[in-house]
């Protein structure tokens, strides 16, 4: 039987060394997996452009098995280059959060991002910052205007809304690992599902075996939601929303309730590096 390695593209090898040592076999044998299901699947990445690249593939596994509480599911990665970071959501084009203009609400390269966009709207009405009917205009200028003052605690970059969803045991994923132009979402979706199912089987055991706590699976989309068929995520509660990039996210309750003890907002304390 062939190996993923023979097939796989240099950036996906490259990848792996950027995951956190604790993930590495996992995502070997995730690969591994994908290949037996689906053995031309990685010969066709090698001809594809895909995102993300710049061996960011597995980005999101940088943290420890052992930080693990939430595994966070988005559906693909964003169809930009700059965007696409191997974080679900996490568009790496944005670096402030905030507009610096007068009368200005977020900055505009989180309102092109319409899921972060939405995501952090959420968030805004869950600590009582905005309106669930008035989330734009001036009642996200004057968000702005206090979230810029660096005195009033607010998270001001991406990087920082980042660490505190990892802070907080976050394990950013999509349902596809890859987004390709010439290739229907769901159908890159449907190919890593041998490796989401590794992932999720490694990481219950390893909760188990540990005496950690089980994570919480948060499904988002139609894409990511198809992922609870797997026998692999009844191992796990699980908390399900439409995409955030539906309007209709900044007013889920779930989410709301979900989110609302985590204050993500907020600067919280550096994690200690153990």
């Amino acid at each position: 039987m062939s190996s993923w390695q023979e097939a796989c593209p240099d950036d996906v090898r490259l990848a792996i060394e950027q995951a956190h040592s604790s993930w590495r076999p996992v995502i070997e044998a995730g690969l591994q997996q994908v290949h037996i299901a689906n053995p031309n699947y990685f010969a066709g990445l090698t001809t594809s452009v895909y995102l993300p690249n710049q061996a960011r593939l597995f980005a999101a596994f940088s943290m420890p098995m052992d930080d693990v509480r939430y595994i966070l599911m988005g559906e693909g990665p964003y169809p930009r280059a700059d965007s696409a970071t191997g974080y679900c959501f996490m568009d790496g084009a944005v670096k402030s959060l905030w507009s610096d203009e007068e009368g200005g609400g977020l900055s505009k390269k989180v309102n092109r991002a319409t899921s972060l966009r939405n995501f952090m709207k959420m968030l805004l009405v869950t600590s009582a910052h905005l309106q669930q009917e008035a989330t734009a205009g001036d009642a996200m200028a004057a968000v702005a205007r206090l979230a810029r003052k660096p005195e009033n605690g607010f998270v001001l970059t991406l990087d920082d809304l980042q660490k505190n969803l990892i802070a907080q045991g976050f394990l950013l994923l999509n349902a596809s690992l890859v987004f390709r132009e010439d290739t229907a979402p769901a159908k890159d979706a449907k190919a890593w599902q041998p490796f989401l199912q590794t992932v999720l089987s490694a990481l219950h055991q390893y909760q188990k075996a540990h005496a950690i706590r089980p994570a919480v699976l948060v499904l988002w989309g139609k894409i990511a939601e198809q992922l609870r068929a797997m026998p692999e995520a009844a191992l796990y509660e699980q908390i399900c929303a439409e995409h955030p990039y539906n309007l209709s996210f900044i007013g889920n309750k779930t989410m709301q309730d979900f989110f609302r003890p985590m204050n993500l907002l907020n600067n919280l304390p550096e994690r200690k590096i153990l």
